[in-house]
């Protein structure tokens, strides 16, 4: 590691690490995220650095420890290059063979391939399979070229080289002039243009100003910003400091959730590095621009992800919003003039200011040209979960359709079942269903479907989901993180709770629907912040796209879906039930009788509807019935 003084020191000493590079160099990389290490990637590093030292191959072979490489599904994988053979699955005993039969007899391991669900067929070559080849990996692309915890790593591939020019070719009115022709938009959820936000905290009044990144990441099932901070560290903290120059601030802050620890880990080892490089702290390269960085670990609260929220917990005070007027670029962290974007909005400065504005424009939808509002630029990173056959995150060009995400890049719905929904932008975001699978993604249509872009969640339900139950879900959840207050998110989405809850149970009544729309409204247009204003937005596109599930629970009495367990019964097939009886055998409610090598009969009342029958029956002769039984119904309505 190297202190660089001034920017001619820097852009000698990049010139010599990006030299050093060689792009036929055998290196074998293991994917190291908190994905990996849950899947045993430590254990796989150890394996592999004693078989380099066994081999005597330390000169031959170089083992780079990466962060998270987005195919979280196949975990723990190793890429081996030049060739970028692509091994998943990996374990320990397996590296020996692949020392002995890879790297020096130059053989592939079948059984080791990645397997294409849609074909069949396996694949050697990572930029051969549709997970990786179908995405613009523009931002989290970079993570399989660096070890996140070295700083001439990053600076190898051009990192802080878009510092180096900021601080000494650039005034901070033509930073800012950039970034809002740019047409960058927040990733965080609202979409607000970045450049906008920035002019605005730029002109504020006031000596002291801050520039916060927000990575509380709170919706259920998104891990976007982990996966950028674990691998790539340096891109976010570039990007602060650019943006700190551009706004007039000294001071900044990231906000973790105490829930990333690794996270925590490698940006505090990035702070450090880039102090101990001249980087950041003090005369930054000489430019007489000082800034420094500090962590703040979240506790865990979902409405800190609300700027003024997250703030007034920065503050060490109760997450709590506060007004809409109040402009937190004007009156923000300790009431003085605050920026705050999140991970993947700092992720996305270094390389604009590289690479200009034509080319991130080129990249989306819309015209921005005289209008920061006019579209959607640049990619975004989704957390790409639920019920489809590639997980893991995807990072795609704005304007993809929902159609390429979920069979292009997500392999399609397992088990060959039909695709009934994906919900986008987290609990607060909406049900789109299958007749707008050919949606674009962009902050307006998502908008104009109900829904939202949010933070990245992309949860994908099969024909089994049930939407009512979806939509009740996501509001318990959010009823969880209200902060209590405002009167109608605190009252408002307990009573839809309780609504919904109710209809699930097979308590449902004439009149909910209609009831559930009119506090829908009313929370969305009086809630003092966005988690209120947005909560209602499950409700309203499972109402929107999904209306006849709500009326074949209330009216028929009956779960379409087979989920709500008041609304559904099992029975066994007579026809194909062998009379195993092991389904007898696995019943902890012991509901199941029958003789041996006859069909076996399921009582009603004593079935508690836990489908372990179903788990265990190898003809599968138990079946779901949707609606009641007979038997119980005039009890479980009293009940």
């Amino acid at each position: 590691m190297r202190q660089v003084n001034n920017v001619a020191a820097f852009q000698s000493w990049q010139d010599e690490l990006m030299k050093s590079r060689n792009p036929n160099a055998r290196i074998i990389i293991i994917s190291s995220g908190t994905c990996g290490i849950a899947n045993g990637s430590k254990f796989i590093i150890e394996a592999l650095t004693e078989q380099i030292r066994k081999h005597n191959l330390d000169s031959q072979v170089s083992l780079r420890v990466t962060g998270c490489l987005s195919f979280c599904q196949i975990e723990p994988l190793i890429e081996i290059q030049p060739e970028s053979i692509l091994y998943t699955g990996v374990k320990p005993e397996d590296v020996p063979e692949i020392m002995e039969q890879t790297i020096k007899n130059k053989k592939i391991i079948e059984r080791l391939l990645y397997i294409d669900p849609v074909t069949g067929k396996k694949v050697t070559y990572a930029d051969e399979i549709p997970f990786y080849n179908k995405q613009s990996r523009i931002i989290s692309g970079d993570n399989l070229k660096i070890d996140p915890t070295k700083i001439e790593d990053y600076i190898s591939i051009g990192g802080y080289s878009a510092l180096a020019k900021a601080l000494s070719t650039m005034k901070p009115e033509a930073i800012i002039d950039m970034i809002k022709k740019s047409g960058l938009r927040g990733r965080g959820g609202g979409g607000f243009p970045a450049g906008v936000k920035w002019e605005s905290c730029h002109k504020a009044h006031g000596d002291l100003k801050y520039v916060i990144c927000n990575a509380d990441e709170g919706d259920p099932g998104a891990y976007a910003n982990r996966g950028l901070l674990e691998g790539n560290p340096h891109s976010v903290l570039e990007g602060m400091i650019i943006g700190a120059y551009a706004i007039g601030s000294n001071i900044g802050y990231i906000y973790i959730r105490d829930e990333y620890p690794l996270a925590v880990e490698l940006f505090e080892n990035a702070i450090k590095q880039a102090e101990e490089c001249g980087l950041l702290g003090r005369n930054i390269l000489g430019s007489g621009f000082n800034f420094v960085m500090n962590i703040n670990r979240g506790g865990g609260a979902f409405v800190c992800g609300e700027s003024s929220a997250l703030m007034a917990s920065l503050e060490g005070k109760i997450g709590e919003p506060r007004a809409k007027y109040i402009h937190m670029v004007e009156r923000g962290l300790y009431d003085r003039p605050s920026c705050l974007n999140n991970v993947e909005t700092w992720a996305n400065i270094p390389l604009i200011l590289n690479k200009d504005v034509d080319w991130f424009t080129k990249i989306g939808t819309g015209d921005v040209t005289n209008n920061p509002w006019g579209g959607s630029k640049g990619t975004k990173i989704f957390s790409l979960v639920g019920k489809v056959n590639n997980t893991g995150l995807v990072e795609v060009p704005m304007g993809i359709t929902l159609r390429e995400i979920v069979y292009g890049i997500g392999g399609g719905i397992r088990g060959n079942k039909r695709f009934k929904a994906v919900q986008t932008g987290g609990p607060s975001g909406g049900c789109i269903p299958d007749k707008l699978l050919d949606l674009q993604v962009d902050y307006d249509r998502l908008t104009e479907a109900g829904s939202m872009m949010g933070s990245g969640g992309m949860i994908v339900m099969d024909e089994y989901g049930c939407m009512v139950d979806v939509a009740c879900y996501f509001l318990n959840f959010l009823r969880e993180e209200s902060c209590g207050k405002c009167v109608p998110c605190r009252e408002g989405i307990e009573r839809m709770w309780e609504i919904l809850n109710d209809i699930c149970e097979g308590r449902g009544q004439k009149g909910n629907i209609e009831l559930l729309m009119e506090l829908s409204e009313m929370v969305k247009d009086s809630a003092l912040c966005q988690l209120g204003a947005t909560a209602p937005n499950p409700v309203l596109t499972t109402l929107k796209y999904f209306y006849d599930e709500y009326e074949a629970h209330i009216k028929e009495e009956k779960c379409p879906a087979g989920v709500c367990k008041a609304l559904i019964h099992y029975t066994i097939d007579e026809v194909s039930c062998k009379g195993c009886g092991a389904c007898v055998k696995s019943c902890p409610g012991e509901a199941i009788s029958g003789e041996k090598k006859k069909p076996h009969k399921i009582d009603q009342e004593r079935c508690i509807k836990c489908g372990v029958c179903i788990d265990t029956c190898k003809f599968e002769s138990v079946k779901i019935i949707p609606g009641r039984h007979p038997s119980v119904k005039k009890e479980l309505v009293n009940v």
